[in-house]
């Protein structure tokens, strides 16, 4: 599934995130559905999201879901292990619908902080994909010191381009993101790193829901 790159800058305040599913709402050929999802985390797997650390909430108008993270960071420099440069997260997630209609992950908003030395540059990827269908196309962000600020990136997939779950069955939608940092050409012992990741839940990634019904039996 090709992707579409929105946006990657800095201090981008919480209103981007709550302003983006009504734009997308307004280009949609459907409305959500009636009713309520909800969204049920049946498998977490990986460095960036330990057990208990990652939170999914859907929206209450079924426009979007959040994943909130408390402890995904990657680092690299004075005091960090081998294998902290690098953080991922992988998500099985089970999304009920109302009977009749199914979805697609329209755009998805990635949102953080980052502490980038002169010389060193940290990349946010992702991709995700339903049980028992071919992965999308893991698309890469990357961000260049010296950085010191929010940063956030967005992925939106044209509608043509977009993949359905399939009507009258309920499989896992797959998320997977990853942090890496690397040093660069800065000094080996400058701290550097990236997270995405909230203390107190006012970071979150962001998945729009394209809706269409699904055909009569």
């Amino acid at each position: 599934m090709p992707f579409r790159r929105i946006a990657a800058g800095a201090a981008i305040a919480v209103l981007s995130a709550v302003a983006a599913p009504a734009q997308a709402q307004a280009d949609s050929p459907y409305v959500p559905p009636p009713g309520r999802i909800t969204v049920d985390v049946v498998g977490v797997n990986g460095s960036g999201c330990p057990q208990g650390t990652a939170e999914v909430a859907a929206a209450s108008d079924n426009t979007a879901f959040t994943v909130t993270y408390s402890n995904y960071l990657a680092q690299t420099g004075a005091g960090s292990g081998g294998t902290e440069f690098r953080k991922n997260c992988q998500l099985a997630l089970r999304i009920h619908v109302p009977q009749g209609f199914t979805y697609a992950i329209a755009r998805a908003d990635y949102r953080g902080f980052a502490h980038l030395q002169r010389g060193a540059y940290g990349q946010e990827r992702a991709n995700y994909y339903f049980q028992g269908s071919a992965q999308t196309a893991r698309t890469t962000h990357q961000f260049n010191g010296p950085f010191t600020d929010n940063w956030q990136a967005s992925d939106q997939t044209d509608y043509a381009d977009l993949v359905w779950a399939p009507c009258g069955e309920e499989r896992n939608l797959n998320v997977n993101t990853e942090l890496r940092v690397y040093a660069g050409t800065s000094s080996p012992q400058a701290l550097s790193f990236m997270s995405m990741d909230s203390t107190d839940g006012s970071v979150s990634t962001v998945y729009h829901f394209e809706w269409r019904e699904c055909p009569a039996a």
